[in-house]
């Protein structure tokens, strides 16, 4: 069984952290950054129905909404081999390695195009940010072909609903997108 006093106390502390500093990005950023790498240096507090890859896709389940939608928790889950297309957040968001690995490919716009740069292979522990002041577009995959990765990303905003836009830096077609979440309800966070 998972041990959800974790995410129940880091979901409250986040929920605290953008209360507090409001529109601030660098202060709830500063707040909530080791409060992240606190909860995911221990895997055992993601129940197993949030733990689950498909066979195709990478999945995206909530794990905390605040319902004046300043703020997401979500696990994502990705396949061997699995990836995002290349795409925005409009909202700023970190990112923490639970399991396994991925690859983070950035992209800038530079004068109409989308110009590639650097990828870095983020593993356990480890916690980046992305927002529309830090760098917002990217690509994301599972650093491995032949295992399961797990992150936990929190977002500025309810990242479910959000419309977003995916590019295409070969042909520079951008497309708009809102990624919903595969889970229909949310782990019970005061459960004993």
């Amino acid at each position: 069984m998972a041990n959800i006093e974790r995410l129940r106390v880091f979901a409250a502390h986040a929920a605290q952290s953008v209360a507090l500093h409001g529109r601030n990005e660098a202060a709830v950023l500063a707040a909530i950054t080791p409060a992240l790498a606190t909860l995911i240096a221990h895997d055992d507090f993601l129940p197993e129905a949030y733990t689950k890859p498909d066979p195709k896709y990478y999945q995206q389940y909530l794990l905390y909404g605040d319902p004046a939608q300043n703020l997401s928790i979500v696990s994502f889950v990705w396949g061997p081999g699995q990836k995002t297309p290349v795409h925005n957040h409009r909202v700023w968001g970190l990112v923490g390695i639970l399991r396994g690995g991925e690859l983070s490919a950035d992209f800038t716009e530079r004068e109409g195009r989308l110009v590639p740069g650097a990828t870095e292979l983020l593993s356990p522990g480890r916690v980046v940010a992305v927002s529309p002041r830090l760098g917002d577009i990217h690509q994301i995959a599972n650093a491995y072909d032949d295992a399961v990765s797990i992150s936990i990303h929190v977002y500025g905003g309810n990242i479910g609903r959000i419309r977003r836009e995916v590019f295409l830096p070969e042909t520079g077609e951008v497309k708009p997108f809102v990624s919903g979440y595969v889970n229909t309800d949310v782990p019970n966070l005061w459960a004993a």
